[in-house]
């Protein structure tokens, strides 16, 4: 048996300098995350006038973008597991960004769709690192506000991309472009890897104690500089060496029950996010909107966007991450039904304000609860796969989407992502496990608990 304390030495740390850069390295990356997951939906009403394409063709390269996910979240587990957090956060943003400055240089549909599908990978290949990361590094009384925190800065990067979009894709046939350009700037994270730490938690599940050690020392150095000496940290537990995890693993029921959850919770989140910021600005153009006021429209209902995320801040450390969930989803139910149901542009926007608001405060949440359910060993495995997943869910999703437009109408889109999103909500609430008390004890001596 060996001895682990990473755990107990960093849940007594204040909150410092140290844990505010980290906060502003993640949150960076985090921007340009969602700044880039909108750009195709951005630019697709005006490549329909400039290219031909259709909205079928639309739905095939968004599903494909989603094929990408898939792939390259659960690339990102393994690659988290055997070169680490740090790294992998890091290998990750530049990927997407090479192939987000790729996508400006498109010469036809296929080669567009191929560099998303590329970006897309690693898109979602970054935010499994992060969400693992920010879990790893913070005290578990605060990593869930932090985890908000990182979002509502990060999330800036969807009513930026809109609004930019808004006034810059009308003014020329080519300027479009530019909005894949904005997309890549997601590159300079290099700028701020000197303010990272590898994850403690990371060397130790590898039975590296010598590194853990020493990379906790240096964060304790510098916490006690500014803060002053720190207290004691509860006694190291014997914890046995972890084995390599492989998918197997996650066949064993103390870690199937929660990816089978998670699967479900980010299969309906993808599909009902997704289905609404992704076709808004197509849905509207064809419904008779002009390209400039269908972008312009959805960009005003991205502002709700970083409000969303300050919302999950406040609630995340309060109150049961679960209800939370529960409650969100079934108010974004309702308010992506009723968008659905006006052409009134105060309420398109109205409600539409409301659908990010509370999508946005149900993404930080849900980053914030997924890692919780597992510990150390399975948690990069099942938090990638069951994202993963709920990214593969939606290759399915766009082309529902178009079969639906196309053969009931508007209105039935919505009506379908409604329905996903109370398919969550009622998941969540019969069969998720709450973690609150687990956070609560957190500070006591114990074995590393599934919480943990």
């Amino acid at each position: 048996m060996q001895r682990a304390n990473a755990l107990n030495r960093l849940d007594r740390l204040p909150v410092s300098r140290f844990h505010k850069l980290t906060l502003l390295a993640v949150s960076f990356a985090y921007f340009f995350e969602f700044a880039d997951i909108n750009t195709f939906a951005t630019t697709a009403p005006k490549l329909i006038d400039l290219w031909g394409i259709t909205v079928d063709q639309i739905a095939y390269v968004t599903s494909l973008s989603f094929v990408g996910m898939f792939l390259g979240s659960i690339v990102a587990g393994t690659m988290a597991d055997r070169w680490g957090r740090k790294r992998t956060l890091l290998l990750t943003t530049l990927f997407f960004g090479v192939f987000s400055f790729a996508s400006a240089f498109s010469w036809d549909l296929v080669s567009l769709g191929v560099f998303r599908v590329l970006t897309s990978a690693g898109l979602a290949a970054m935010t499994v690192v992060a969400v693992i990361y920010v879990n790893e590094m913070y005290p578990s009384a605060v990593r869930g506000k932090f985890q908000a925190y990182a979002i509502v800065i990060g999330i800036c990067g969807t009513p930026a991309t809109n609004l930019i979009a808004s006034a810059v894709v009308p003014l020329s046939d080519w300027s479009w472009r530019l909005i894949y350009l904005w997309g890549s700037l997601g590159l300079l994270l290099v700028f701020f890897t000197r303010h990272l730490k590898e994850s403690p938690r990371w060397h130790e599940s590898r039975g590296d104690h010598a590194a853990a050690d020493a990379v906790l020392r240096e964060i304790e150095a510098r916490v006690a500089a500014e803060k002053g000496p720190l207290p004691e940290p509860a006694p190291p537990v014997a914890e046995a060496p972890a084995a390599k995890a492989s998918l197997r693993l996650l066949l064993q029921r103390k870690y199937l029950m929660p990816t089978l959850l998670l699967t479900v919770l980010w299969v309906t989140q993808t599909i009902g996010f997704f289905g609404y910021s992704s076709w808004a600005p197509t849905l509207l153009a064809k419904e008779g909107f002009s390209v400039e006021k269908s972008v312009f429209y959805v960009a005003l209902t991205t502002v709700g966007a970083p409000l969303g995320s300050y919302l999950a801040a406040l609630v995340t450390d309060r109150f049961e991450r679960k209800w939370c969930l529960v409650a969100f989803g079934t108010v974004i139910a309702l308010c992506g039904l009723l968008y659905g149901l006006t052409f009134d542009p105060l309420f398109i926007v109205v409600f539409g304000f409301l659908v990010n608001l509370f999508e946005r405060g149900y993404t930080a949440l849900g980053y914030a609860y997924s890692p919780e359910l597992f510990d150390t060993r399975g948690r990069s495995l099942g938090t990638s796969v069951s994202y993963g997943l709920g990214r593969l869910s939606n290759a399915a999703g766009p082309l529902i989407v178009a079969a639906l437009y196309n053969g009931h109408g508007y209105q039935s889109v919505f009506f379908f992502i409604a329905g996903t999103w109370l398919v969550g909500a009622i998941v969540l609430a019969a069969f998720g496990p709450r973690t609150r008390p687990k956070r609560v004890v957190a500070e006591q001596p114990r074995r590393e608990s599934v919480a943990g």
